[in-house]
């Protein structure tokens, strides 16, 4: 699912992909994926991307949140959260800082 998520973003040219393991920390999910786009238009594709990504192996889209606004968009996988956003939301804030306690998962195998 973390995979799936990380490419579809990737192919979107989605920025500064970042995935933590929140398993430890968080009775939310198991992961968190946090990624930039540079316009509201290129935030819409790669949540667009991930969702069709994710439903094409059989992976329910449980919620999205923010889609109408444009600057932070949530995609409830279940044992994944995706958040997209614009460069400015994220800097604002700073899901990286917020679970710190949580270990990165090391993605660049799945980057091109």
């Amino acid at each position: 699912m973390l995979e799936i998520a990380v490419k579809a973003a990737d192919s979107k040219r989605a920025v500064d992909i970042v995935a933590l393991d929140v398993s430890e920390v968080s009775l939310l999910a198991d992961y968190f994926l946090i990624c930039s786009a540079n316009s509201d238009r290129q935030i819409n594709a790669v949540v667009e991307a991930i969702m069709e990504k994710e439903e094409e192996n059989q992976v329910e889209v449980k919620r999205v949140e923010g889609k109408d606004g444009g600057k932070w968009v949530l995609i409830d996988l279940g044992d994944l959260i995706v958040h997209v956003f614009s460069n400015s939301e994220r800097e604002f804030y700073n899901l990286e800082k917020l679970w710190s306690d949580a270990p990165l998962v090391n993605i660049e195998a799945w980057l091109d």
